[in-house]
């Protein structure tokens, strides 16, 4: 949010498979999987910034991989930049539905930083998503597309350049067949501490509690962010509404939806407005709270379902 190869690959495959899937607890998101797709995310010693291609490729060839174990069929969205070529990774949970939703989150870090929570925590969020939905497939009454985006960190942040613009202007022609389109932007930080910051208005409003997760929309995707609340059952919820041109509320993928009039909602633990750790190296996994960040995959699963 603006707000060896080989090894790692073959670990990756072993990470979750259909079979191991299967024995999970049906709709619930799983501690375990989670923590396993956020180290393979962050890897080891390398960083997944705009200048790193090489680890841009590593974990995009491995979120492939992974969502191909679910039965979920992806390709590259590759584009140009500078002369070097960047990809989203796009993937598709088809039950023959005339609609669909599109979930994504951004894999790229800005920096020489692990990332864990910008974004690594959204990345895996979207991973436990599909592996449930694959599951639950019969239940879906519409398609289900999954993007991962690169370079939604600076220098790209607000340009033509971000994977969720390339992403957005690909399926504008569509948009009247997608139901909504949901982005997990930092999903891993809480705190009970009364720590939690906000735009400037909002502090009498909100929960000075750190201890919520926040669902951003403008006016037109209202709807998106009551339906999510209204499917989280444990951790709180707090919806933001505000007019598209609101200062602040386009620090994500999800505004280039909205430059489409395609409707979009940001899920997020709001970033810097209560991780401190954001675009610093204490951004670590440690610092993650996996307990309750399955409990926002499990919202936004029920969402789906619903």
């Amino acid at each position: 949010m603006k707000v060896a190869w080989v090894g790692l690959l073959m670990t990756a495959i072993s990470v979750v498979t259909q079979s191991q899937a299967n024995s999970a607890t049906s709709q619930q998101a799983d501690v375990q999987n989670v923590q396993l797709y956020l180290q393979q995310i962050i890897g080891t010693g390398s960083f997944r910034n705009h200048q790193n291609i090489a680890e841009l490729n590593r974990v995009s060839a491995w979120i492939k991989e992974q969502m191909r174990l679910f039965g979920i069929p992806c390709q590259f969205q590759n584009y140009i930049v500078n002369r070097q070529n960047y990809r989203n990774v796009v993937c598709s949970l088809n039950v023959g539905g005339a609609e669909k939703v599109i979930v994504g989150a951004h894999y790229d870090v800005f920096g020489q930083v692990q990332g864990a929570d910008d974004n690594a925590s959204g990345v895996a969020g979207v991973i436990e998503a599909a592996r449930i939905l694959s599951q639950e497939k019969s239940h879906l009454s519409h398609n289900v597309e999954f993007a991962f985006y690169t370079l939604e960190e600076p220098p790209y942040t607000n340009t033509e350049y971000m994977g969720s613009y390339v992403h957005a202007k690909s399926v504008q022609a569509q948009r009247d067949k997608i139901q909504g389109v949901y982005i997990l932007e930092m999903i891993g930080y809480y705190d009970t501490a009364l720590v939690q910051e906000y735009p400037v208005g909002l502090k009498w409003i909100y929960p000075s509690h750190g201890n919520f997760i926040a669902a951003v929309s403008d006016i037109d995707s209202r709807g998106l962010g009551e339906n999510f609340c209204a499917a989280m059952q444990q951790l709180e919820c707090q919806r933001l509404v505000a007019p598209s041109f609101t200062p602040g509320l386009n620090f994500s993928s999800h505004s280039n939806y909205w430059n489409y009039d395609i409707p979009a909602i940001m899920l997020t633990d709001t970033a810097f407005y209560r991780n401190k750790n954001y675009h610093t190296a204490a951004d670590t996994l440690k610092t993650l709270n996996l307990e309750k960040m399955t409990q926002v995959i499990d919202g936004l699963v029920q969402t789906i379902l619903k």
